[in-house]
């Protein structure tokens, strides 16, 4: 009888864990519950502004916005070195991962726009 039960709720479970893959794949939604999720999504969704110094980085190591987007997507955000308190427009810094191992952004977030203000080559 016990085993009945559990087949059946593993069945439905299954069922039911497809079912919701397939409908929130269609709604194209996103589950940004980690940290370093909502800080990335946060400053993609804002206005993305270049300070000239970052500009200025990006042209000498012939980096562009696709990549920089690329990073603001896959990237982890590195807490120790981020200032998330500071006033009005809080710090992070960003490091890539693979491909992009070697950039590391310096991004201020602000209530309307995201200033990328330093891009550091290692």
């Amino acid at each position: 009888m016990l085993v009945k039960r559990i087949f059946y709720y593993l069945v439905g479970l299954s069922l039911g864990s497809i079912a919701v893959y397939f409908f929130w794949q269609k709604k194209n939604a996103s589950f940004d519950y980690g940290m370093d999720a909502r800080t990335l999504k946060t400053i993609r969704i804002r206005e993305r502004l270049f300070s000239e110094e970052a500009k200025l980085a990006m042209q000498q190591h012939r980096i562009d916005t696709t990549m920089i987007t690329t990073l603001l997507h896959s990237g982890d955000v590195n807490f120790n070195k981020s200032n998330q308190w500071k006033k009005p427009c809080g710090e992070y810094y960003i490091t890539g991962t693979e491909a992009l191992e070697n950039i590391h952004l310096l991004v201020k977030r602000c209530d309307s726009s995201a200033t990328i203000e330093k891009v550091i080559i290692h």
